[in-house]
């Protein structure tokens, strides 16, 4: 579907034209309608598949019509990161390019106190669009900056993300300022329980989308390396050795890992950097500035940046650890192989790790390809489950409880089998206005029924 064939208005349509926006995801196909008509919604959808415009479009068209109060604030977009909050914002400011009279803000924490009296003065004036954290909203609510009593529209991003990082109690507390009369909007890259219940919480009768289940790209190259966990930085050197490798994204499970590798990297005079919720706001932005523009070859991150980066020119993403499901393995590798581009993916299984990844490859429909360790590395762990629950690192333990233990299932490979949600159309937010865009004259434009 087009987007001219949805009842967006012409400036909606001015903006989409410049940035030649044409055709709907799915998600937007779906979302853009029933959002339009009022009702509460629950989108199943993950980065990537264009859910940020699902829900901006519609709300920035209705905004502009008319039909809310110019004094007010209308709509509060939730984000459970500084950096979706920002890539929210941009996508706003593009879509919102011939919207004349409609402000925004941006509220997150990590910035000076400069920056908190920009916040403070945007929602005391009634910014048209609010973008949040839940933590940095909650500072100003307290503080009594803003008057929540109007809002129309509550937009809550990657539900389940703020959810994991223990923002329940903020989002309903958030909640309880807004009026009975709100629509609210939410969406999830997953639909756990406890997503269900927020959802019980907060909606009212909503339509529900989901997306079918996608697969990688099929010009991403995957392999693994099955290892201990003692080998996983000797294959960090190898791989990195002659320098071959550059815009490169290494995903670690935790910061102390990404600071490891990092220091390895460095000492092996790769132009690399690492990111990780030690670095305040202004060094995160330093950091992914200096990657995005080529002054760093390799970002050593933890999955503070898995969603929400969008870079065409990724070559290489190599997991360090295996991620928790299938959900975020596709979408750590989706960072490259974009824009038409070949790339490829490279994942260091550990022992622990065989049985969630070959619950990734059952999600997959496919064996990865696996490569032998470099020389000099030792054995590799045999590729099996591990039955043992007591072993205590032993890769082919038996334990206590025998033949019991093979109907043992982690937490996490069980919610793998549950997921689904991606579709790969490049997310709306992706795209930014041209700054430099010399802004036609609306009485040239060519009616949209004629197009």
């Amino acid at each position: 579907m087009r987007f001219d064939e949805l009842n967006l208005n012409d400036n909606i349509l001015d903006a989409l034209d410049d940035m030649r926006f044409e055709t709907c995801t799915p998600i937007q196909e779906k979302c853009i309608p029933e959002i339009l008509d009022g009702r509460d919604l629950i989108g199943v959808a993950q980065t990537g598949t264009g859910k940020t415009a699902a829900y901006l479009l519609p709300i920035l068209s209705l905004i502009d019509d008319g039909f809310y109060p110019d004094d007010a604030i209308n709509c509060i977009i939730m984000s459970p990161t500084r950096e979706l909050a920002q890539q929210i914002d941009q996508a706003m400011e593009g879509f919102g390019y011939y919207l004349d009279g409609i402000s925004s803000v941006a509220v997150y924490g990590g910035n000076d106190g400069g920056r908190y009296d920009q916040e403070t003065k945007g929602l005391t004036l009634g910014a048209n669009v609010v973008i949040a954290t839940p933590g940095r909203l909650i500072s100003h609510l307290t503080m009594g900056h803003g008057d929540f009593s109007r809002i129309s529209f509550f937009v809550l991003d990657e539900a389940d993300r703020m959810l994991d990082m223990g923002f329940s109690d903020d989002i309903m507390k958030i909640a309880g300022y807004l009026p009975p009369t709100c629509q609210t909007v939410m969406f999830s890259a997953t639909m756990p329980e406890k997503i269900e219940q927020l959802a019980k919480s907060l909606l009212k009768d909503p339509v529900e989308v989901k997306l079918a289940v996608s697969r990688p790209a099929d010009n991403i190259r995957q392999v693994a390396y099955v290892c201990h966990e003692n080998q996983k930085l000797g294959i960090i050197r190898h791989l990195f050795k002659n320098n071959e490798l550059c815009r490169v994204i290494v995903f670690a499970g935790s910061k102390v890992k990404v600071k490891e590798i990092n220091r390895s990297l460095r000492q092996m005079h790769i132009n690399s950097g690492e990111m990780h919720s030690d670095l305040d706001q202004s060094q995160r932005d330093d950091m992914m500035y200096r990657f995005k523009s080529g002054q760093i070859d390799v970002l050593v991150a933890t999955d503070i940046v898995a969603r929400g980066i969008d870079i065409d020119d990724i070559a290489t993403v190599v997991n360090y650890d295996v991620p928790h499901d299938s959900e975020d393995y596709v979408h750590r590798i989706g960072r490259t192989a974009r824009a038409q581009r070949d790339g490829k993916a490279i994942t260091l299984v550990r022992g622990r790790e065989i049985g969630d990844f070959m619950q990734i490859e059952k999600f997959l429909g496919y064996e990865v390809e696996k490569v032998a360790l470099p020389e000099g590395l030792g054995e590799a762990p045999e590729y099996k489950p591990i039955k043992a629950r007591g072993s205590r690192g032993n890769n082919h333990g038996s334990g206590r409880r025998g033949g019991n233990n093979r109907h043992r299932k982690d937490h996490g490979r069980k919610n793998a089998e549950k997921k689904a949600s991606k579709n790969t159309n490049v997310e709306a937010s992706d795209v930014k206005k041209d700054k430099s865009r010399r802004r036609r004259s609306k009485n040239k434009k060519v009616p949209k029924e004629d197009n």
